[in-house]
């Protein structure tokens, strides 16, 4: 009889008028790597979250190391050694790097003081354990998030874990930084005999990483296989239920006028640091300029200055040949340019409003949807938004619901199908398919295309390598606000450009 860490039986899980888990079943073995594949919700994180205590199955039972678990509670969870870390950390920002990871454990002195140099101690022997260096000492909000991601896996082994659940676990890293986790995770695994489960869209990753993978589709488990068995067309096709395109986007050398200039860019941060450096590049018709650039070096300054989200310091930025800097954003706009946000909760949707009104930001005065000015013509409002809704294949209970209510990548494809609605000779697009399953990708990547083939000058910047890749015409790669490297299509790969996005190498005076 095989050793497992997890045995799900029969678990289904039921929200009103959803079921999320349909009549899963599912062994994962002790000291695998088992990856967990589905598009949004597929139930994959349900999944997760039963396992973690979060959620109680509606039916079914969860058996942990040969023993059900009767209570789910994370405190249950943590204390039957299974440890979760999500893709937005849970971390203190003002608190060090050892006072994150012992919190709730926190050593003591006296019997009841913090014991600070002891916290420092347990944390060093966790890294040299390990070998996931960071430092004890260091505030947490002053170090990269790829560090933070480690303080996070850090304080999940704090506290005995030897089932690890990561939650995409290398959305904000590099590729030198993706191979130093997958080697942490061989070594825990190899070492130590941990169980770890990892929920990502980077399929490519599943093939690196894993010995088996689930593939989750509408509430059911459509499949396990052993990873050297599968690849990742089949798994993609798995996930969606029919063939998934993986061919050539067709990149093109062939560009138009200029759209988009920015000359000598200097921009500050919200400490007054500067964030973009005398920065240059331009974007033409009919092309993408990928940026690649860890989180925190000036890419996000940078779109924000070009959208009129942040005043600059200096320089010049020319949208359609007409100067833009320090202006607002809907004089910006105005102009002829769309703009998908990074952060789509804060900056991308109004949570409480209906997928229908998100839908209408920026239309509402046109006379199509507004008669007299001030009366809105609903019928044609609701037949406009539910034709989007139904093109970007967002899925939900409908175009009336609130998209705070919805999964992260149908709120990102509310974002989507919005701006795209516009038509703009220029768009800026930052982290398009962030938490977007493979099918939803699929369609995201050729609507960015075609407005490319269409003759629309595209920013892009992602944190996803593949995307830069993929998608770009040329790549420029950022480091503390400079740009280290230009690039066509082709001429560089995701390792070698690795180094230029950490400053180890630089090319004189780059410009795009």
């Amino acid at each position: 009889m095989e050793d497992y860490a997890v045995q799900f039986s029969h678990i289904s899980m039921e929200f009103p008028g959803v079921l999320a888990n349909d009549d899963i079943s599912l062994d994962i073995r002790k000291g695998e790597v088992f990856a967990l594949v589905g598009e949004n919700g597929a139930g994959k994180s349900t999944l997760m979250n039963i396992l973690y205590g979060i959620l109680e199955p509606t039916d079914g039972e969860v058996i942990v190391e040969g023993k059900k678990i009767e209570t789910f509670t994370p405190k249950e969870a943590i204390a039957r050694g299974i440890g979760m870390v999500h893709q937005h950390f849970m971390l203190v920002p003002s608190f060090t790097v050892a006072q994150n990871i012992v919190m709730s454990k926190e050593p003591k002195k006296l019997g009841f003081l913090f014991d600070n140099h002891a916290a420092e101690k347990r944390t060093q022997d966790l890294v040299d354990t390990y070998g996931l260096h960071v430092d004890p000492k260091a505030v947490v909000q002053e170090i990269s998030v790829g560090l933070q991601q480690r303080v996070e896996i850090l304080k999940t082994l704090y506290r005995g874990a030897r089932i690890l659940i990561l939650d995409e676990p290398t959305a904000v890293l590099t590729p030198q930084e993706t191979d130093e986790l997958f080697d942490v995770i061989r070594k825990v695994v190899r070492e130590q005999g941990l169980t770890v489960i990892i929920i990502t869209h980077k399929l490519y990753e599943v093939m690196a990483i894993s010995d088996r993978v689930g593939v989750m589709r509408k509430g059911k488990l459509v499949g396990v296989k052993n990873t050297c068995d599968t690849d990742e067309r089949d798994l993609a096709s798995m996930m969606v239920g029919r063939p998934v395109l993986y061919d050539d986007l067709h990149k093109t050398d062939h560009v138009g006028e200029q759209r988009i200039a920015v000359e000598h860019l200097t921009v500050t941060d919200n400490r007054g640091l500067i964030a973009v450096d005398n920065l240059s590049l331009s974007v033409h018709a009919g092309e993408i300029l990928g940026i690649a650039a860890i989180e925190g070096n000036g890419q996000s300054e940078l779109i924000e200055a070009i959208t009129g989200m942040r005043k600059p310091e200096s320089g010049s930025i020319r949208i359609m040949g007409k100067e833009v800097a320090g202006l607002a954003p809907d004089k910006i706009r105005a102009i002829g340019l769309s703009h998908i946000p990074e952060d789509r909760i804060s900056t991308g949707i109004s949570a409480p409003a209906s997928v229908t009104d998100n839908l209408m930001v920026g239309k509402h005065d046109d006379k199509e949807f507004n008669l007299f000015g001030f009366h809105q013509r609903r019928s044609t409002i609701e037949r406009y938004a539910k034709e989007i809704y139904d093109k970007f294949d967002i899925r939900g209970a409908g175009p009336d619901v609130a998209v705070g209510s919805m999964s992260g990548g149908n709120m990102q494809k509310v974002v989507v199908a919005r701006e795209f609605s516009f038509d703009t000779p220029v768009l800026i697009i930052a982290q398009p398919t962030r938490g977007v399953d493979v099918g939803a990708i699929e369609f995201i990547h050729k609507a960015i295309i075609d407005r490319r083939n269409e003759g629309a000058a595209i920013l892009l910047c992602s944190a996803d390598l593949d995307e830069v890749f993929r998608l770009s015409d040329r790549i420029i790669t950022l480091y503390e606000g400079k740009v280290t490297g230009s690039f066509r299509a082709g001429e560089i790969t995701k390792e070698e450009i690795g180094y230029y996005m950490t400053g180890d190498r630089t090319e004189k005076e780059a410009q795009a």
